[in-house]
Protein backbone atom coordinates (compact mmCIF):
# COMPACT_ATOMS: atom_id res chain seq x y z
CA UNK A 1 0.00 0.00 0.00
CA UNK A 2 1.38 3.68 -0.28
CA UNK A 3 -0.41 6.50 1.41
CA UNK A 4 0.42 10.09 1.45
CA UNK A 5 -0.92 12.84 4.08
CA UNK A 6 -0.72 16.73 3.70
CA UNK A 7 1.53 16.70 1.25
CA UNK A 8 2.79 19.92 -1.19
CA UNK A 9 4.05 19.57 -4.51
CA UNK A 10 6.33 22.27 -5.98
CA UNK A 11 8.23 22.72 -9.10
CA UNK A 12 10.82 25.54 -8.02
CA UNK A 13 8.59 28.60 -6.26
CA UNK A 14 5.53 27.78 -8.14
CA UNK A 15 2.98 25.40 -5.68
CA UNK A 16 1.33 22.74 -7.70
CA UNK A 17 -0.50 20.56 -5.34
CA UNK A 18 -1.39 21.77 -1.39
CA UNK A 19 -2.34 19.65 1.53
CA UNK A 20 -3.38 16.54 -0.71
CA UNK A 21 -4.59 13.73 1.48
CA UNK A 22 -4.86 9.83 -0.15
CA UNK A 23 -4.37 6.74 -0.46
CA UNK A 24 -3.56 3.82 -2.76
CA UNK A 25 -4.71 0.15 -1.62
CA UNK A 26 -4.55 -3.18 -3.33
CA UNK A 27 -7.07 -3.72 -6.18
CA UNK A 28 -7.27 0.26 -6.42
CA UNK A 29 -6.43 1.01 -10.34
CA UNK A 30 -6.22 4.65 -10.28
CA UNK A 31 -6.03 7.14 -12.95
CA UNK A 32 -4.35 9.76 -12.92
CA UNK A 33 -6.00 13.11 -15.27
CA UNK A 34 -5.78 16.55 -15.29
CA UNK A 35 -4.43 19.21 -17.63
CA UNK A 36 -0.97 20.38 -19.03
CA UNK A 37 1.34 21.39 -16.39
CA UNK A 38 -1.04 20.41 -13.23
CA UNK A 39 1.32 18.17 -11.73
CA UNK A 40 0.75 14.80 -12.66
CA UNK A 41 4.64 13.67 -13.74
CA UNK A 42 5.79 15.96 -10.62
CA UNK A 43 3.48 14.00 -8.12
CA UNK A 44 4.19 10.23 -9.18
CA UNK A 45 7.90 11.26 -9.16
CA UNK A 46 6.90 12.40 -5.15
CA UNK A 47 5.25 9.22 -4.58
CA UNK A 48 7.74 6.73 -6.11
CA UNK A 49 10.07 8.52 -3.86
CA UNK A 50 12.01 9.81 -6.80
CA UNK A 51 11.39 13.72 -5.34
CA UNK A 52 10.70 14.64 -1.33
CA UNK A 53 7.50 16.96 -1.24
CA UNK A 54 7.84 20.34 -0.13
CA UNK A 55 5.94 19.21 2.60
CA UNK A 56 3.78 16.34 4.18
CA UNK A 57 4.57 12.62 3.97
CA UNK A 58 4.53 9.89 1.72
CA UNK A 59 4.14 6.21 3.64
CA UNK A 60 5.07 3.04 1.47
CA UNK A 61 4.31 -0.07 2.10
CA UNK A 62 5.40 -3.01 0.02
CA UNK A 63 6.89 -3.02 -3.25
CA UNK A 64 6.57 -0.24 -5.25
CA UNK A 65 7.42 0.01 -9.01
CA UNK A 66 7.94 2.89 -11.33
CA UNK A 67 7.65 3.71 -14.70
CA UNK A 68 8.94 7.50 -15.98
CA UNK A 69 8.50 8.92 -19.00
CA UNK A 70 11.61 9.02 -19.18
CA UNK A 71 13.55 6.12 -17.95
CA UNK A 72 16.99 6.39 -16.79
CA UNK A 73 19.67 4.81 -18.96
CA UNK A 74 20.74 1.25 -18.14
CA UNK A 75 24.20 -0.17 -19.20
CA UNK A 76 23.89 -0.92 -23.01
CA UNK A 77 25.90 -3.84 -22.23
CA UNK A 78 23.57 -5.64 -20.33
CA UNK A 79 21.20 -7.96 -22.25
CA UNK A 80 17.65 -7.83 -22.19
CA UNK A 81 16.85 -10.65 -20.59
CA UNK A 82 19.39 -9.31 -17.79
CA UNK A 83 17.35 -6.23 -17.20
CA UNK A 84 13.78 -7.22 -16.65
CA UNK A 85 15.20 -9.95 -14.26
CA UNK A 86 17.30 -7.52 -11.90
CA UNK A 87 13.28 -6.35 -11.24
CA UNK A 88 13.45 -9.42 -8.47
CA UNK A 89 17.29 -9.79 -8.66
CA UNK A 90 17.44 -12.65 -10.17
CA UNK A 91 20.16 -11.65 -12.95
CA UNK A 92 23.04 -12.28 -10.03
CA UNK A 93 21.55 -15.41 -9.21
CA UNK A 94 21.20 -16.67 -13.51
CA UNK A 95 25.00 -15.57 -13.68
CA UNK A 96 25.76 -17.05 -10.41
CA UNK A 97 24.11 -20.44 -11.55
CA UNK A 98 25.70 -19.83 -15.05
CA UNK A 99 28.95 -19.81 -13.70
CA UNK A 100 28.62 -22.79 -11.27
CA UNK A 101 27.82 -24.81 -14.03
CA UNK A 102 30.40 -24.08 -16.30
CA UNK A 103 33.20 -24.64 -13.43
CA UNK A 104 31.17 -27.72 -13.04
CA UNK A 105 31.60 -28.49 -16.79
CA UNK A 106 35.64 -27.91 -16.03
CA UNK A 107 36.15 -29.41 -12.93
CA UNK A 108 39.24 -32.05 -13.52
CA UNK A 109 39.60 -34.09 -9.76
CA UNK A 110 37.35 -35.14 -7.38
CA UNK A 111 38.17 -32.31 -4.77
CA UNK A 112 37.55 -29.82 -7.14
CA UNK A 113 34.32 -31.54 -8.58
CA UNK A 114 32.89 -31.60 -4.90
CA UNK A 115 34.07 -27.44 -4.64
CA UNK A 116 32.33 -26.93 -8.10
CA UNK A 117 29.08 -29.32 -6.93
CA UNK A 118 29.03 -27.23 -3.67
CA UNK A 119 28.93 -23.96 -5.57
CA UNK A 120 26.32 -25.48 -8.04
CA UNK A 121 24.25 -26.55 -5.18
CA UNK A 122 24.36 -23.21 -3.57
CA UNK A 123 23.93 -21.42 -6.77
CA UNK A 124 20.76 -23.39 -7.45
CA UNK A 125 19.18 -22.94 -4.55
CA UNK A 126 19.78 -19.53 -4.39
CA UNK A 127 18.19 -19.41 -8.18
CA UNK A 128 15.15 -21.25 -7.19
CA UNK A 129 14.40 -19.15 -4.25
CA UNK A 130 13.98 -15.92 -6.05
CA UNK A 131 11.57 -17.94 -8.39
CA UNK A 132 13.73 -20.38 -10.51
CA UNK A 133 12.43 -21.46 -14.19
CA UNK A 134 9.45 -20.25 -14.04
CA UNK A 135 9.94 -17.05 -12.62
CA UNK A 136 12.22 -16.66 -16.01
CA UNK A 137 9.22 -18.13 -18.44
CA UNK A 138 7.33 -15.40 -16.72
CA UNK A 139 9.68 -12.71 -17.68
CA UNK A 140 9.84 -14.20 -20.96
CA UNK A 141 6.08 -13.60 -21.26
CA UNK A 142 6.02 -10.62 -19.72
CA UNK A 143 8.16 -9.69 -22.60
CA UNK A 144 7.02 -11.60 -25.46
CA UNK A 145 3.36 -9.91 -24.35
CA UNK A 146 5.42 -6.30 -24.72
CA UNK A 147 6.33 -7.35 -27.84
CA UNK A 148 9.62 -8.26 -26.85
CA UNK A 149 10.46 -12.34 -28.57
CA UNK A 150 12.69 -14.46 -27.28
CA UNK A 151 15.46 -13.51 -30.67
CA UNK A 152 15.40 -9.83 -28.36
CA UNK A 153 16.25 -11.37 -24.77
CA UNK A 154 19.77 -12.13 -25.50
CA UNK A 155 20.81 -8.64 -27.33
CA UNK A 156 23.00 -5.63 -25.58
CA UNK A 157 20.56 -3.04 -24.84
CA UNK A 158 22.47 -0.81 -26.94
CA UNK A 159 21.33 -2.62 -29.57
CA UNK A 160 18.24 -2.12 -29.43
CA UNK A 161 15.90 0.95 -30.85
CA UNK A 162 14.53 3.71 -27.91
CA UNK A 163 11.22 2.06 -27.84
CA UNK A 164 12.35 -1.18 -27.51
CA UNK A 165 14.67 0.21 -24.70
CA UNK A 166 11.26 1.56 -23.00
CA UNK A 167 9.28 -1.63 -23.44
CA UNK A 168 12.36 -3.56 -22.25
CA UNK A 169 11.59 -0.70 -19.06
CA UNK A 170 7.96 -1.72 -18.77
CA UNK A 171 8.63 -5.15 -18.64
CA UNK A 172 10.74 -4.85 -16.01
CA UNK A 173 8.41 -2.82 -14.19
CA UNK A 174 5.83 -5.49 -14.83
CA UNK A 175 7.94 -8.39 -13.97
CA UNK A 176 8.76 -7.13 -10.02
CA UNK A 177 7.14 -7.92 -6.71
CA UNK A 178 3.33 -7.12 -7.11
CA UNK A 179 3.21 -4.45 -5.68
CA UNK A 180 1.95 -0.71 -6.33
CA UNK A 181 2.92 0.15 -9.98
CA UNK A 182 3.31 3.66 -11.08
CA UNK A 183 3.19 3.84 -14.62
CA UNK A 184 3.82 7.35 -16.62
CA UNK A 185 2.50 6.91 -20.34
CA UNK A 186 3.15 3.11 -20.53
CA UNK A 187 1.50 2.62 -24.00
CA UNK A 188 3.93 5.19 -25.82
CA UNK A 189 5.87 3.25 -28.19
CA UNK A 190 3.73 0.20 -28.23
CA UNK A 191 1.92 -1.58 -31.36
CA UNK A 192 -1.47 -2.19 -31.13
CA UNK A 193 -1.21 -5.87 -30.32
CA UNK A 194 0.62 -5.24 -27.44
CA UNK A 195 -1.34 -2.29 -25.93
CA UNK A 196 -4.23 -5.07 -26.01
CA UNK A 197 -2.25 -7.61 -24.14
CA UNK A 198 -0.94 -4.36 -21.36
CA UNK A 199 -4.84 -3.26 -20.89
CA UNK A 200 -5.59 -7.24 -19.86
CA UNK A 201 -2.49 -7.27 -17.63
CA UNK A 202 -3.10 -4.21 -15.83
CA UNK A 203 -7.05 -4.63 -15.34
CA UNK A 204 -5.73 -8.04 -13.54
CA UNK A 205 -2.96 -6.66 -11.41
CA UNK A 206 -4.01 -7.57 -7.78
CA UNK A 207 -1.49 -4.62 -5.97
CA UNK A 208 -2.19 -0.76 -6.56
CA UNK A 209 -1.95 1.27 -9.87
CA UNK A 210 -1.45 4.37 -10.78
CA UNK A 211 -1.28 5.53 -14.16
CA UNK A 212 -0.80 8.42 -16.31
CA UNK A 213 -1.66 8.06 -19.95
CA UNK A 214 -3.27 9.68 -22.90
CA UNK A 215 -4.74 6.63 -23.91
CA UNK A 216 -8.34 6.96 -23.36
CA UNK A 217 -9.06 3.02 -24.24
CA UNK A 218 -6.06 2.31 -21.64
CA UNK A 219 -8.05 4.62 -18.89
CA UNK A 220 -11.46 3.04 -20.13
CA UNK A 221 -10.29 -0.67 -19.96
CA UNK A 222 -8.09 -0.33 -16.74
CA UNK A 223 -9.47 2.35 -14.24
CA UNK A 224 -11.54 1.95 -11.33
CA UNK A 225 -10.95 5.19 -9.45
CA UNK A 226 -10.12 8.94 -11.05
CA UNK A 227 -7.56 11.26 -9.62
CA UNK A 228 -8.14 14.85 -11.13
CA UNK A 229 -5.83 17.17 -10.41
CA UNK A 230 -7.36 20.96 -10.59
CA UNK A 231 -4.45 23.35 -11.34
CA UNK A 232 -6.84 26.36 -10.05
CA UNK A 233 -7.46 25.32 -6.38
CA UNK A 234 -3.52 23.20 -6.38
CA UNK A 235 -6.10 20.23 -5.12
CA UNK A 236 -6.78 16.42 -5.65
CA UNK A 237 -10.38 15.55 -6.56
CA UNK A 238 -10.86 11.69 -6.04
CA UNK A 239 -14.08 10.55 -8.07
CA UNK A 240 -14.39 5.89 -6.66
CA UNK A 241 -15.47 5.25 -10.45
CA UNK A 242 -14.25 3.54 -13.69
CA UNK A 243 -13.32 6.59 -16.41
CA UNK A 244 -16.83 6.48 -18.35
CA UNK A 245 -18.69 7.20 -15.39
CA UNK A 246 -15.95 9.91 -14.07
CA UNK A 247 -16.59 11.47 -17.81
CA UNK A 248 -20.09 11.63 -17.51
CA UNK A 249 -20.12 12.72 -13.77
CA UNK A 250 -17.74 15.39 -14.80
CA UNK A 251 -19.96 16.25 -17.58
CA UNK A 252 -23.19 16.25 -15.58
CA UNK A 253 -21.86 18.48 -12.89
CA UNK A 254 -20.15 20.79 -15.76
CA UNK A 255 -24.01 21.41 -17.02
CA UNK A 256 -25.63 21.47 -13.79
CA UNK A 257 -22.38 24.37 -13.04
CA UNK A 258 -23.32 26.16 -16.08
CA UNK A 259 -27.27 26.42 -15.49
CA UNK A 260 -26.72 27.95 -11.76
CA UNK A 261 -23.96 29.99 -12.97
CA UNK A 262 -26.82 31.15 -16.08
CA UNK A 263 -29.85 31.43 -13.47
CA UNK A 264 -27.18 33.78 -10.85
CA UNK A 265 -26.46 36.03 -13.59
CA UNK A 266 -30.37 36.61 -14.69
CA UNK A 267 -31.43 37.20 -11.88
CA UNK A 268 -28.28 39.42 -10.86
CA UNK A 269 -28.96 41.65 -14.04
CA UNK A 270 -32.81 41.80 -12.39
CA UNK A 271 -31.82 42.88 -9.25
CA UNK A 272 -29.19 45.69 -10.79
CA UNK A 273 -31.29 46.94 -13.10
CA UNK A 274 -34.18 47.43 -10.39
CA UNK A 275 -31.94 48.71 -7.57
CA UNK A 276 -30.60 51.45 -11.10
CA UNK A 277 -33.90 52.27 -11.23
CA UNK A 278 -34.53 52.95 -7.54
CA UNK A 279 -31.45 55.16 -6.49
CA UNK A 280 -33.09 58.11 -8.40
CA UNK A 281 -35.65 58.29 -5.64
CA UNK A 282 -34.01 59.38 -2.17
CA UNK A 283 -36.62 57.49 -0.39
CA UNK A 284 -35.43 54.18 -1.68
CA UNK A 285 -31.49 54.85 -2.27
CA UNK A 286 -30.43 52.55 1.05
CA UNK A 287 -33.10 49.81 -0.91
CA UNK A 288 -31.36 50.47 -4.26
CA UNK A 289 -27.72 49.27 -2.46
CA UNK A 290 -28.94 46.90 -0.61
CA UNK A 291 -30.39 44.98 -3.50
CA UNK A 292 -26.72 45.64 -5.78
CA UNK A 293 -24.78 44.20 -2.75
CA UNK A 294 -27.14 41.09 -2.74
CA UNK A 295 -26.78 40.54 -6.65
CA UNK A 296 -22.95 41.05 -6.05
CA UNK A 297 -23.28 37.97 -3.31
CA UNK A 298 -25.42 35.82 -5.43
CA UNK A 299 -22.49 36.14 -8.02
CA UNK A 300 -19.89 35.47 -5.58
CA UNK A 301 -21.70 32.63 -4.19
CA UNK A 302 -22.20 30.26 -7.44
CA UNK A 303 -19.20 28.63 -8.64
CA UNK A 304 -17.28 30.00 -12.42
CA UNK A 305 -17.77 27.51 -14.94
CA UNK A 306 -14.22 25.59 -15.09
CA UNK A 307 -11.39 26.87 -17.10
CA UNK A 308 -10.65 24.61 -20.05
CA UNK A 309 -7.45 24.08 -20.07
CA UNK A 310 -4.89 26.31 -22.28
CA UNK A 311 -3.56 24.35 -25.32
CA UNK A 312 -0.51 25.20 -27.32
CA UNK A 313 -1.38 26.95 -30.46
CA UNK A 314 1.38 27.20 -33.90
CA UNK A 315 1.68 26.50 -37.15
CA UNK A 316 4.92 24.85 -38.74
CA UNK A 317 7.17 27.63 -40.68
CA UNK A 318 7.00 28.67 -44.49
CA UNK A 319 9.82 26.34 -45.64
CA UNK A 320 12.93 28.16 -46.85
CA UNK A 321 13.55 27.39 -51.04
CA UNK A 322 15.53 24.47 -51.68
CA UNK A 323 16.43 22.80 -54.82
CA UNK A 324 14.14 19.69 -56.08
CA UNK A 325 15.84 16.97 -53.70
CA UNK A 326 16.52 18.94 -50.80
CA UNK A 327 17.77 15.29 -48.52
CA UNK A 328 19.24 12.03 -49.86
CA UNK A 329 20.58 8.87 -48.71
CA UNK A 330 22.17 6.03 -50.13
CA UNK A 331 23.02 2.31 -49.43
CA UNK A 332 22.69 3.47 -45.32
CA UNK A 333 24.36 0.38 -43.33
CA UNK A 334 24.18 0.82 -39.28
CA UNK A 335 24.98 -2.44 -36.68
CA UNK A 336 24.72 -2.25 -33.56
CA UNK A 337 27.74 -5.14 -32.45
CA UNK A 338 27.00 -7.87 -34.61
CA UNK A 339 23.17 -7.14 -34.82
CA UNK A 340 22.38 -5.40 -38.50
CA UNK A 341 19.48 -2.45 -38.40
CA UNK A 342 19.79 -1.12 -41.46
CA UNK A 343 20.94 -2.57 -44.89
CA UNK A 344 21.60 -0.73 -47.81
CA UNK A 345 18.73 1.87 -47.70
CA UNK A 346 18.53 4.52 -50.67
CA UNK A 347 16.12 7.67 -49.99
CA UNK A 348 15.24 10.86 -51.79
CA UNK A 349 13.19 13.36 -50.19
CA UNK A 350 11.59 15.78 -52.54
CA UNK A 351 10.40 19.12 -52.50
CA UNK A 352 7.36 19.14 -50.42
CA UNK A 353 7.26 15.53 -50.47
CA UNK A 354 5.41 13.30 -47.77
CA UNK A 355 6.97 9.76 -46.76
CA UNK A 356 6.00 7.43 -43.88
CA UNK A 357 8.86 5.53 -42.41
CA UNK A 358 7.10 2.11 -41.51
CA UNK A 359 8.33 -1.09 -39.82
CA UNK A 360 8.14 -3.35 -36.53
CA UNK A 361 9.93 -2.16 -33.52
CA UNK A 362 13.71 -2.67 -33.74
CA UNK A 363 13.53 -2.44 -37.75
CA UNK A 364 15.29 1.05 -37.68
CA UNK A 365 13.12 3.60 -38.19
CA UNK A 366 14.48 6.13 -35.37
CA UNK A 367 18.42 4.99 -36.19
CA UNK A 368 17.28 6.16 -40.06
CA UNK A 369 16.28 9.44 -38.42
CA UNK A 370 19.12 9.95 -36.29
CA UNK A 371 21.74 9.33 -39.27
CA UNK A 372 19.52 11.60 -41.93
CA UNK A 373 19.64 13.99 -39.24
CA UNK A 374 23.10 13.83 -38.24
CA UNK A 375 23.06 12.59 -34.89
CA UNK A 376 24.33 9.51 -35.70
CA UNK A 377 26.81 8.12 -38.56
CA UNK A 378 26.32 5.37 -40.63
CA UNK A 379 28.46 2.36 -40.83
CA UNK A 380 28.63 2.77 -44.58
CA UNK A 381 26.79 4.65 -47.26
CA UNK A 382 26.58 8.58 -47.02
CA UNK A 383 23.48 11.25 -46.65
CA UNK A 384 23.25 13.58 -49.90
CA UNK A 385 21.82 17.18 -48.60
CA UNK A 386 20.53 19.04 -51.28
CA UNK A 387 20.54 22.63 -52.43
CA UNK A 388 19.27 24.72 -49.88
CA UNK A 389 18.59 22.00 -47.29
CA UNK A 390 17.48 23.37 -43.62
CA UNK A 391 16.40 20.25 -41.14
CA UNK A 392 14.40 20.21 -38.81
CA UNK A 393 14.61 17.12 -36.34
CA UNK A 394 11.91 16.21 -33.59
CA UNK A 395 13.41 13.59 -31.25
CA UNK A 396 11.77 10.49 -30.00
CA UNK A 397 13.55 10.76 -27.15
CA UNK A 398 14.04 14.29 -26.96
CA UNK A 399 17.67 14.03 -26.67
CA UNK A 400 17.78 17.28 -29.00
CA UNK A 401 16.99 18.94 -25.71
CA UNK A 402 19.93 19.68 -23.15
CA UNK A 403 18.71 18.81 -20.12
CA UNK A 404 20.44 20.94 -17.79
CA UNK A 405 20.17 24.26 -19.76
CA UNK A 406 16.82 25.99 -19.05
CA UNK A 407 13.39 26.15 -21.57
CA UNK A 408 14.53 29.35 -23.12
CA UNK A 409 18.27 28.65 -23.28
CA UNK A 410 16.97 25.62 -25.35
CA UNK A 411 15.21 27.42 -27.63
CA UNK A 412 17.89 29.81 -28.77
CA UNK A 413 19.85 26.63 -29.24
CA UNK A 414 17.44 25.38 -31.91
CA UNK A 415 16.58 29.51 -33.29
CA UNK A 416 19.36 32.11 -32.26
CA UNK A 417 18.24 34.33 -34.90
CA UNK A 418 15.58 35.10 -32.32
CA UNK A 419 15.52 37.76 -29.92
CA UNK A 420 14.47 37.36 -26.35
CA UNK A 421 11.09 38.94 -26.44
CA UNK A 422 10.35 36.87 -29.54
CA UNK A 423 11.96 33.77 -28.08
CA UNK A 424 9.26 34.73 -25.06
CA UNK A 425 6.47 35.10 -27.23
CA UNK A 426 7.17 31.89 -29.15
CA UNK A 427 7.45 30.19 -25.63
CA UNK A 428 4.28 31.56 -24.52
CA UNK A 429 2.47 29.96 -27.17
CA UNK A 430 3.57 27.08 -25.69
CA UNK A 431 2.39 27.51 -22.54
CA UNK A 432 5.60 28.38 -20.93
CA UNK A 433 4.82 31.45 -19.73
CA UNK A 434 6.60 33.95 -16.75
CA UNK A 435 9.21 31.55 -14.61
CA UNK A 436 8.61 28.51 -16.80
CA UNK A 437 10.90 30.03 -19.83
CA UNK A 438 13.95 29.76 -16.76
CA UNK A 439 12.86 26.15 -15.47
CA UNK A 440 15.32 23.49 -16.73
CA UNK A 441 14.58 21.15 -19.49
CA UNK A 442 15.67 18.24 -17.05
CA UNK A 443 12.72 18.85 -14.67
CA UNK A 444 9.58 19.10 -17.37
CA UNK A 445 7.53 16.51 -18.06
CA UNK A 446 7.06 14.39 -21.21
CA UNK A 447 4.19 16.52 -22.92
CA UNK A 448 6.18 19.83 -22.04
CA UNK A 449 9.27 18.46 -23.29
CA UNK A 450 7.39 17.77 -26.51
CA UNK A 451 5.73 21.14 -26.40
CA UNK A 452 9.53 22.48 -26.34
CA UNK A 453 11.00 20.40 -28.89
CA UNK A 454 8.22 21.52 -31.15
CA UNK A 455 8.57 25.04 -30.00
CA UNK A 456 11.93 25.14 -31.26
CA UNK A 457 11.00 23.24 -34.73
CA UNK A 458 8.00 26.05 -35.32
CA UNK A 459 11.62 28.88 -34.99
CA UNK A 460 13.89 27.12 -37.14
CA UNK A 461 12.30 27.90 -40.87
CA UNK A 462 13.13 24.18 -41.97
CA UNK A 463 12.11 23.01 -45.33
CA UNK A 464 12.58 18.73 -44.50
CA UNK A 465 10.99 17.88 -41.41
CA UNK A 466 12.15 14.67 -39.43
CA UNK A 467 9.50 13.69 -36.90
CA UNK A 468 10.01 10.66 -34.77
CA UNK A 469 6.60 9.92 -32.81
CA UNK A 470 5.73 13.84 -32.67
CA UNK A 471 2.28 13.14 -30.81
CA UNK A 472 3.49 11.05 -28.02
CA UNK A 473 2.88 12.75 -24.65
CA UNK A 474 0.38 14.95 -25.65
CA UNK A 475 -2.97 15.36 -24.69
CA UNK A 476 -5.84 15.53 -26.94
CA UNK A 477 -6.08 19.06 -27.58
CA UNK A 478 -2.13 19.48 -28.43
CA UNK A 479 -2.07 16.77 -30.60
CA UNK A 480 -5.20 17.83 -32.55
CA UNK A 481 -2.75 21.04 -32.84
CA UNK A 482 0.12 18.76 -33.87
CA UNK A 483 -1.89 17.29 -36.47
CA UNK A 484 -3.64 19.99 -38.12
CA UNK A 485 0.00 21.87 -38.04
CA UNK A 486 1.76 19.05 -39.96
CA UNK A 487 -1.19 19.06 -42.48
CA UNK A 488 -0.67 22.24 -43.37
CA UNK A 489 2.64 22.25 -43.44
CA UNK A 490 3.81 22.92 -47.13
CA UNK A 491 7.83 21.25 -46.93
CA UNK A 492 9.11 17.94 -47.18
CA UNK A 493 8.39 15.69 -44.28
CA UNK A 494 9.89 12.44 -42.96
CA UNK A 495 7.34 11.18 -40.02
CA UNK A 496 8.16 7.87 -37.82
CA UNK A 497 4.62 6.92 -36.11
CA UNK A 498 3.05 4.39 -35.06
CA UNK A 499 -0.24 6.78 -34.84
CA UNK A 500 -3.08 6.12 -37.19
CA UNK A 501 -4.31 9.76 -37.22
CA UNK A 502 -1.29 11.27 -37.79
CA UNK A 503 -0.63 9.52 -40.82
CA UNK A 504 -4.14 10.48 -42.04
CA UNK A 505 -3.30 14.06 -41.38
CA UNK A 506 0.54 13.66 -42.95
CA UNK A 507 -1.75 12.80 -46.25
CA UNK A 508 1.86 10.29 -47.19
CA UNK A 509 2.72 10.36 -51.23
CA UNK A 510 5.71 7.36 -50.19
CA UNK A 511 6.14 4.91 -48.20
CA UNK A 512 9.41 3.53 -46.52
CA UNK A 513 8.81 -0.03 -45.60
CA UNK A 514 11.96 -1.39 -43.02
CA UNK A 515 13.97 -3.49 -42.49
CA UNK A 516 14.17 -4.20 -46.16
CA UNK A 517 14.12 -0.73 -47.08
CA UNK A 518 11.39 -0.93 -49.78
CA UNK A 519 10.51 2.62 -51.53
CA UNK A 520 6.68 2.45 -52.75
CA UNK A 521 3.68 5.18 -53.91
CA UNK A 522 1.57 5.19 -50.75
CA UNK A 523 -2.15 3.54 -51.02
CA UNK A 524 -4.77 3.02 -48.78
CA UNK A 525 -3.37 -0.76 -47.90
CA UNK A 526 -0.47 0.36 -45.92
CA UNK A 527 -2.78 2.11 -43.66
CA UNK A 528 -3.03 -1.03 -41.63
CA UNK A 529 0.41 -1.38 -40.68
CA UNK A 530 0.63 1.71 -39.24
CA UNK A 531 -0.55 0.33 -35.83
CA UNK A 532 1.95 -2.38 -36.23
CA UNK A 533 4.72 -0.42 -36.67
Amino acid sequence: MLAFRDVDVRVGSRLLLSGVTAHIAPGDRIGLVGRNGAGKTTLMKVLAGEVPPAAGAVTRTGPVGYLPQDPAAADPAITVSGRVLSARGMDEAVRALRAAETALAEAGGTPAEERAMGRYARAEAEFQARGGYAAEAEAARVAAGLGLPDGVMARPLGSLSGGQRRRVELARVLFGERGTLLLDEPSDHLDGDSIAWLRAFLAGHPGGLVVISHDTGLLDAVVNRVWHLDADRAAVDVHNTGWRTYLADRDAAERRRARRRAAAERKAASLHAQAGRMRSNVATAVRARDMARRADRMLAGTEPARRAGRVARFRLPDPAPSGRMPLGAVSLAKSYGDTPVLTGVDLAVDRGGRLVVLGLNGAGKTTLLRILAGHERPDSGRVVHGHGLRLGYFAQEHDTLDRARTVRENLADAAPHLTDGEARRVLGSFLFGGDDADKPAGVLSGGEKTRLALAGLVSSGANVLLLDEPTNNLDPASRGEVLAAVGEYRGAVVMVTHDEEAVEALRPDRVLLLPDGVDDLWNPGYADLVALS
